[in-house]
């Protein structure tokens, strides 16, 4: 398997996460975000134009089946609630609150998010503003992307400084960035490659910001 980018523990792998799983070795923690088989539609606009060019998230026009990531090893997986019914039963979900401060008026996107994990334990809770504009700063590179704060809060609980993360749904690669500033290995799969091509630059941006300090 030749990596897409790889530096400082962190490797990309441009393909299908099904077909690269098996070759990989077994992991620490697999960190997922795949499509949830909602049919997302992309968010608009003040004057009713798309966002994104209008693209949608490939693969999530059907029903997602996760029994591909399901092994051994810890795992998160954002968006269950949307085939929960293909998961084990746990007590241990993740909720990110997207609205502590309150959802503007029409606002009509998820006030939250969850996901499933096989790691027991408690309901825990996760607050940071995210939707429209307010995304802290960090640039929209994704139609359903996360914030890179809310990766590392569930890469801190679930994982140790040098342990490896596997992320078979890379996008724009915010759990990739988390994992280079907490000290982590890292393998990232993504099945588009311009989503690569982003993930790799802001890798390489984000080295560039570590040489200047």
């Amino acid at each position: 398997m030749q990596p897409y980018y790889e530096q400082d523990g962190v490797t990309i792998y441009h393909g299908d996460c099904r077909e690269f799983l098996a070759a990989i070795p077994g992991s620490d923690l697999l960190l997922a975000d795949p499509p949830y088989g909602m049919d997302h539609e992309p968010t608009r606009r003040g004057d009713g134009s798309k966002r994104w060019g209008g693209e949608r998230v490939h693969g999530d026009n059907a029903a997602f089946d996760p029994a591909h990531l399901l092994g051994s090893h810890r795992t998160v997986l954002w968006g269950a609630n949307w085939y929960a019914d293909k998961l084990p039963p746990s007590g241990g979900w993740l909720v990110w609150d997207k609205t502590p401060r309150g959802a503007k008026e029409g606002f009509t996107a998820s006030h939250a998010e969850l996901a499933w994990t096989n790691l027991g334990g408690s309901v825990r809770k996760f607050s940071l503003q995210w939707g429209g504009e307010a995304h802290g700063g960090e640039p929209q590179l994704h139609p359903t992307q996360k914030p890179v704060a809310l990766m590392e809060w569930v890469v801190k609980m679930f994982s140790h400084p040098g342990e490896l993360v596997i992320d078979p749904y890379m996008g724009s690669g915010p759990v990739a960035e988390a994992c280079r500033r907490l000290g982590r290995r890292y393998i990232g799969i993504e099945l588009r490659e311009h989503y690569c091509d982003k993930a790799a630059e802001r890798l390489r941006q984000m080295t560039l910001n570590f040489g200047a300090a």
